[in-house]
């Protein structure tokens, strides 16, 4: 009877460590879809999806025509291939042209600028404020071993018999 209350015990406490981890991993996930990473100096914080609604709005994507072909513009400098007709593009104020989603990538990860003269596309305010969220998303690496050894502290001893 002690070795059926000891197992049960112990298959409690692993049911609520493993419960309290599924809860953070949630709400980690729900802040990081939400964009809702509150800190006090993430005031000018912007998602993904913001950030690249602000580029649609600078420079909203068109299909490529034949019109465009006969301006000389063939191929995309960020992957190198040719366009085709009725492919998303985007054309930059500068008049550089490149694939929708290969510009947006392009932007995404460097700074806003054009690929080809560097002619800015967002302000630096803005790029500033969305490398600050992706930097918040990159320092959290997924792994639950902080969470572990928190729990563990919380919880006592009797984590570590477990484990």
């Amino acid at each position: 009877m002690a070795t059926l209350s000891e197992f049960l015990s112990r298959l409690y406490t692993v049911a609520t460590v493993f419960f309290c981890l599924l809860t953070l991993e949630a709400v980690i996930l729900f802040r990081l879809v939400t964009g809702s990473i509150t800190n006090s100096d993430n005031r000018g914080v912007i998602s993904t999806s913001q950030y690249l609604q602000l580029i649609e709005e600078k420079n909203p994507a068109i299909l490529y025509t034949e019109k465009l072909r006969q301006q000389s513009v063939i191929e995309c400098a960020v992957c190198l291939s040719e366009f085709l007709e009725g492919e998303s593009v985007r054309k930059l104020k500068c008049k550089h042209t490149f694939h929708k989603d290969c510009l947006d990538k392009w932007l995404q990860q460097y700074l806003a600028t054009c690929p080809l003269c560097r002619t800015k596309v967002l302000p630096d305010e803005i790029v500033a404020d969305y490398h600050q969220l992706q930097d918040q998303i990159d320092h959290y690496d997924g792994s639950d071993e902080e969470m572990i050894f928190l729990l563990s502290a919380l919880h006592g001893n009797g984590l570590q018999r477990i484990f």
